[in-house]
């Protein structure tokens, strides 16, 4: 057991039976009454987001867990396969439990967080950007560059991103995974 004390981002802790993960905090002593801890939950079983406060001090259920790297190989209909870095061994998981599994393209190392009590995958992150080829862009109107124009674009992996009017096709451009956002072209 733990307290509202051990609280951090990243932890993983059981709440109305299910797996949430901490996404933010704050914790806030008010001028009256009793302190308590806003938190920000990702439930790892459908992905879903709730805020709840704790009472300061209230005791939490905290789950036992492990990242490990797995480099993605393919798409099937039980989901995405993985294969562990160091063990060569291979896991699938559903669709669901992968984030921006659209910018996900064959041989990127993710992070996977594994559950260590009973060893399943419990949620599939990838690095913090991706570096993909423009496979289809409409032409930029010329003329048009007030207000910092953008145009939708595909990438190889079949998503749309919005870019600036200069990209064209064949470039390969850097995405931020978190909010699909153009970062940069990649020489």
């Amino acid at each position: 057991m733990a307290s509202t004390a051990d609280i951090r981002n990243g932890l993983v802790i059981n709440f109305n039976n299910d797996l949430f993960q901490i996404i933010e905090f704050l914790h806030v002593k008010p001028g009256k009454g009793n302190a308590f801890v806003r938190t920000k939950l990702k439930s790892l079983t459908s992905g879903k987001v709730v805020d709840n406060t704790f009472s300061s001090g209230a005791t939490i259920t905290p789950v036992r867990v492990e990242r490990r790297e797995f480099q993605y190989l393919y798409k099937d209909e039980a989901g995405f396969n993985f294969m562990d870095n160091e063990s060569f061994e291979q896991i699938s998981i559903p669709e669901k439990l992968v984030d921006a599994a659209d910018l996900m393209k064959e041989g990127i190392v993710v992070e996977v967080l594994m559950n260590a009590e009973n060893d399943t995958p419990l949620t599939c992150e990838l690095p913090a950007s991706v570096e993909l080829e423009v496979v289809y862009a409409e032409p930029g109107v010329k003329g048009d560059t007030a207000n910092n124009p953008r145009k939708a674009v595909e990438v190889e992996t079949g998503a749309r991103i919005m870019v600036p009017m200069f990209i064209e096709q064949g470039e390969k451009i850097r995405i931020k995974t978190a909010t699909y956002e153009y970062m940069e072209r990649v020489k």
